[in-house]
């Protein structure tokens, strides 16, 4: 069976990208009070993905807005599908007081596992703040054999 589960990254290793409750816990104890409902818990480095599938292929478009393509990093290992990205602030000084700063910097990262991709067929494209990442699929091969008894 092809398939591809998201996960992200956790303090403590990956955390399967459907797991609703611990992030209905997380976002209640870990909002402020002005953070917009429904928004990410804050210090919660992450980007929103689509994920569609044909019959080919596994189709990830990535919203990675403000990032340069140099700053993006996928990688392909042990059927996981890791997208890195890396957000620099700017070093400009300002006397200027926030009430809410909602645009966030830092090293942001995904991972995707995919059963039954094809590791040297993985194509990407970056245009207008968009990644989009074509995998390929291979049929899994189905291992069957009559076992002799002795």
């Amino acid at each position: 069976m092809v398939r591809l589960t998201p996960y992200r990254r956790s303090g403590n290793g990956l955390v399967r990208g459907d797991d609703y409750f611990n992030h209905l816990v997380t976002s209640l104890f870990n909002n402020d009070f002005f953070a917009p409902v429904g928004a990410p818990a804050t210090g919660q480095n992450h980007f929103r993905v689509d994920i569609k599938e044909t019959d080919a292929s596994f189709i990830l478009e990535a919203d990675l807005p403000g990032v340069n393509k140099d700053d993006i990093d996928i990688t392909y290992e042990n059927n996981y599908l890791t997208i890195s990205a890396k957000k620099e602030t700017s070093s400009e000084e300002s006397n200027e007081k926030f009430i809410r700063q909602e645009r966030t910097y830092g090293e942001f990262s995904r991972s995707f596992y995919v059963d039954g991709a094809d590791g040297d067929q993985i194509g990407a494209a970056f245009n207008d703040g968009v990644l989009k990442v074509t995998v390929a699929k291979v049929e899994p091969k189905v291992l069957q054999k009559k076992i002799e008894i002795q």
